[in-house]
């Protein structure tokens, strides 16, 4: 454990991440692969809570496309990551790690509620805790809800894991001479507008002198370098 630069960490998934074919649905595969990359986590001694996205089953803009009310939409998007929760808390549990979900919106026959002392204890004792519904309210994201329990639980980092492996200075699908930032200021990230996470997020983690790695996923052990202090991925920092 005394190789960990990381012990404590926030990993933000996208709902993407547990998604099938053209990045819709939950697909148990996935569910397994995602699992099985949390358990070489827990296996190097680090303590593990997560926030998942919920855009594999609902996206807000097309709801407020078709007229819906915002709050609605929120509410919505917020309980779609409670299923992606679940679906990831089974996976685990079959990959042999110890799972707990918690609910920002209470739902006792499905989760426990949102418990700040309780989450940090499932930690303490060895246990994943999933983080859902967001922050139970409307106009947050859940990349802000991330910052807000990492802070809350006394995350040493917030791991965003995504498809892309770090922080461009512009889509690098598109653009051939997009620049990649190994290091990030937080004033930069903000000023550069670069889509890390929103502003809100940045604040908040700025604010409280908490670092950002933005990581791809899916390249083979990027996660375990990142919780060993390893270069890998955007580093956003004070």
């Amino acid at each position: 454990m005394s190789m960990l630069r990381y012990r404590r960490i926030l990993l933000k998934l996208g709902g993407e991440a547990l998604a099938g074919e053209g990045g819709i649905g939950i697909d148990p595969d996935q569910a397994d692969i995602v699992a099985g990359k949390i358990r070489r986590l827990r296996d190097l001694g680090a303590e593990v809570a997560i926030v998942m996205g919920a855009g594999n089953l609902w996206r807000g803009k097309d709801g407020l496309a078709h007229g819906m009310e915002r709050v609605t939409a929120d509410h919505m998007g917020m309980l779609a990551t409670v299923m992606n929760a679940l679906a990831l808390a089974d996976a685990l549990l079959r990959a042999g790690v110890e799972p707990r979900v918690q609910t920002a919106i209470e739902m006792h026959s499905v989760a426990e509620p949102y418990i700040r002392g309780r989450a940090i204890r499932h930690l303490e004792k060895g246990r994943t805790v999933l983080l859902a519904a967001g922050t139970g309210n409307p106009y947050f994201t859940t990349d802000t809800a991330a910052a807000l329990r990492a802070m809350e639980i006394h995350a040493e980092v917030l791991i965003k894991a995504t498809k892309v492996d770090g922080v461009y200075d512009k889509d690098p699908k598109v653009n051939s001479d997009a620049k990649r930032f190994d290091r990030l200021s937080f004033i930069q990230a903000l000023n550069l507008r670069v889509g890390v996470m929103d502003s809100t997020a940045l604040t908040l983690c700025m604010d409280n002198d908490l670092p950002i790695i933005v990581l791809d996923l899916w390249q083979p052990s990027n996660l375990e370098q990142a919780v060993l202090g390893e270069p890998v991925g955007t580093l956003v920092e004070p």
